[in-house]
């Protein structure tokens, strides 16, 4: 039976939430940055630096993110303490949270990579091709043509990544974050309630995963603006 205190620990999966929150959030950007500058150096870099990102890409696609996360987060540990202890400084104890965004972050980036290099790809190539012509930089043509035009063929791709990356944050549980599920476990684990916390960490999961649709839909319809209404769309 739950005590008065069982339910107190609520306000700990609010907390575990805030965290996942925050976590898929810069998970998410950093791996955007990843994935902008991945679809451009494949698509347009030289050899060696396609042959990396191809090798990345298709690193991260092939193992299971939870031996990614594990590998990614104790061997990166590892060598940013031995380049420190080589600089003469002593080791550091990265943080959960920035620990979290960091690994969740290189996972996404091999997504966004391919995710925006498709969406590049069907960008409409006389557009590329008249900004060339005017002599328009390469900066500025990312920011006024490309980011642009791709944005309504990257909006699903990146929605996607998104709503994963929300879900993937319950993976960190095993390096120590204090995300949704972790609070949840704990919380179950205190008072034997484990039904009651993790139904509840479920409803608040499917509650950002709604308000995420939401603010997804509002977004594409804005990025369409002007274009064709897709079959199906309301």
């Amino acid at each position: 039976m739950l005590s008065f205190g069982s339910f107190g620990r609520g306000a700990s999966l609010l907390y575990g939430l805030r965290n996942s929150v925050i976590v898929a959030v810069g998970a998410f950007s950093l791996g955007l940055l990843i994935g902008i500058c991945g679809a451009y150096g494949k698509l347009y870099g030289g050899p060696v630096v396609r042959d990396l990102l191809a090798i990345y890409t298709t690193l991260v696609r092939a193992i299971p993110d939870l031996v990614l996360i594990l590998i990614i987060f104790y061997a990166g540990t590892d060598l940013i303490n031995q380049a420190l202890a080589a600089a003469g400084w002593g080791p550091i104890d990265i943080g959960g949270i920035p620990a979290g965004i960091g690994v969740l972050g290189v996972v996404q980036g091999a997504y966004s990579t391919e995710v925006l290099r498709g969406a590049i790809l069907a960008i409409p190539q006389g557009q590329v091709e008249a900004a060339r012509a005017y002599g328009m930089p390469p900066g500025l043509m990312l920011r006024r043509i490309t980011i642009p035009a791709m944005l309504p063929f990257a909006i699903p791709g990146l929605a996607n990544l998104w709503l994963i990356a929300t879900k993937e944050t319950a993976l960190l549980a095993l390096i120590g974050v204090d995300e949704l599920t972790q609070m949840a476990r704990n919380a179950g684990s205190a008072t034997k309630a484990y039904l009651t916390f993790f139904t509840a960490a479920g409803a608040l999961y499917l509650a950002l995963t709604l308000l995420s649709n939401v603010i997804i839909a509002r977004i594409e319809r804005w990025a369409r603006r002007g274009m064709p209404a897709l079959a199906g769309a309301h």
